[in-house]
């Protein structure tokens, strides 16, 4: 049964087996088309906080934003993830957009759902994606990146880092974190590499990298711009971290606006 939330409101959405929590702002599928957004690795619905709210608003389109197994308030994911897990999550990801019945979407990821916004695009012919929006992608391994993750974790078994991770992921906290951060210290992590899926894409991409996101380097955007068949739009946003879209507000909203308006609606 295709279900999506309520405009401005939460729901739920079956997928992968487990029930994932979801919110929907603007107009639904059979109006206008959908921007879906995929968390990061320690994200989750209420992390993006009121920025795909915003963003429905200035582009007209509806957002579809929904938390992966073992974020938020979506039923618990079994750990340890696999190697792989970017890869299962690009199948759910089709599956939910079946299920809330999208017609047109426009993905915007962040960090891990740009890797999996990318392996969705670029593994079968995808008759509704119209463009993606991605923000710190990731298409391999980089080793100061792997550092950073690993700080990550000694700062979540020392700080209060859990403290306020639990707010967005309540009972969940330890199931995002661990997660994510076991996978990505795993030894054989690094040689996980997803740009085989590259030059099968053919849809406008833009890419938002931030000067000084401590996971990943413009390396990333060469690698995404060399590879894909479609138009790219990057850029460098200076004095910024991983998280364009909470560093820079303003900026990331004008650039997606008019991304989406001027390339991908035109």
């Amino acid at each position: 049964m295709k279900r999506h939330a309520r405009a401005g409101g939460s729901d739920s959405v079956c997928a992968g087996g487990r029930r994932l929590e979801c919110s929907w702002f603007g107009p639904p599928p059979t109006e206008s088309p959908t921007l879906v957004f995929l968390h990061e690795g320690l994200g989750c619905v209420a992390s993006w906080r009121e920025f795909p709210k915003s963003v429905a608003e200035a582009t007209g389109c509806g957002a579809l934003v929904y938390s992966r197994a073992g974020y938020g308030q979506s039923d618990p994911a079994e750990l340890p993830r696999p190697i792989r897990y970017m890869h299962d999550e690009a199948v759910v990801l089709d599956e939910v957009l079946q299920r809330t019945g999208v017609r047109n979407a426009i993905l915007v990821g962040h960090s891990d759902g740009a890797s999996i916004a990318l392996i969705y695009a670029g593994s079968a012919k995808r008759e509704i994606l119209r463009g993606l929006i991605l923000e710190a992608p990731h298409v391999f391994a980089e080793p100061s990146g792997i550092e950073s993750i690993a700080a990550m974790k000694v700062q979540y078994e020392s700080s209060d880092l859990r403290d306020l991770l639990a707010r967005h992921h309540g009972e969940n906290v330890d199931c995002a974190f661990r997660g994510w951060n076991d996978v990505w210290l795993d030894p054989g992590f690094r040689d996980w590499n997803i740009e085989e899926f590259l030059p099968a894409i053919d849809v406008p991409i833009l890419l938002l990298q931030g000067s000084e996101d401590e996971y990943g380097s413009w390396e990333q955007i060469k690698a995404i711009e060399g590879k894909v068949r479609s138009e790219v739009k990057a850029i460098r946003i200076p004095t910024c971290g991983h998280a364009p879209h909470r560093d820079h507000p303003g900026l990331v909203l004008a650039a997606m606006t008019a991304f989406v308006l001027e390339e991908v609606l035109k």
